[in-house]
């Protein structure tokens, strides 16, 4: 069985792979997170394996305290030419992921970042592996996430991949593939077309984008 860590070279090889054949404008089209571009996006894919502990601190103190204004900064200050930022992406095998999120968050910020990236594009991660896409689907679910998800999101609603056989919750059914159910329990509200069930309307009333949110 592939541990969490063998799934992450994985999904990090094949996100790598497809970044290095995009075109320059590629690289400025939007992302899923709201108002950043793909550049950004993969900025904040290093930004946890590059940034020191003494200068998150010193941003967070200039910051509010606010981590996603944080990696708000730190995305958009990042001036690195897109193949700079591939081989930054790359050289994240083997570096440690920051505590604190559990053992699946380094695969969850690559799986749910990895379909802003892709989404907008055109592009799809062939044969998203269904033990990768269910870890990332229970960390979603998570205690540990709750600060990813608007406030509610799991509330009365049990969700149901059809491609996986991942299930979460009890309540009113929402029902998809188990990429579209990531993008949606990351808070995009761009796939909500493609799931089924009495618990989409209720989906749709919670999932509104917000400024600087989907981060």
């Amino acid at each position: 069985m592939d541990t969490i860590a063998d799934m992450v070279a994985v999904e990090r090889q094949a996100l790598v792979d497809q970044l290095a054949q995009l075109d320059d404008d590629a690289w400025t089209r939007a992302s899923l997170c709201t108002g950043w571009r793909i550049r950004e996006v993969v900025s904040h894919l290093v930004m946890p394996y590059e940034m020191s502990v003494p200068r998150l601190l010193r941003l967070m103190a200039t910051n509010r305290f606010d981590f996603d204004r944080v990696a708000d900064v730190v995305a958009r200050r990042d001036e690195r030419p897109a193949p700079e930022l591939v081989a930054a992406l790359r050289a994240t095998a083997g570096r440690r992921f920051p505590p604190g999120g559990g053992p699946a968050a380094p695969l969850t910020h690559l799986v749910v970042h990895g379909q802003d990236i892709r989404r907008p594009l055109g592009l799809n991660r062939t044969g998203l592996p269904a033990a990768h896409a269910n870890v990332t689907l229970d960390q979603l679910t998570s205690p540990k996430a709750s600060g990813l998800r608007p406030a509610g999101l799991l509330d009365g609603l049990r969700f149901v991949s059809t491609d996986t056989g991942w299930t979460h919750g009890t309540g009113a059914e929402v029902a998809g593939s188990a990429a579209d159910l990531i993008t949606t329990l990351a808070g995009r509200p761009s796939v909500l077309d493609g799931l089924t069930g009495a618990g989409v309307a209720r989906l749709r009333g919670t999932l509104t984008p917000q400024p600087g949110g989907n981060r």
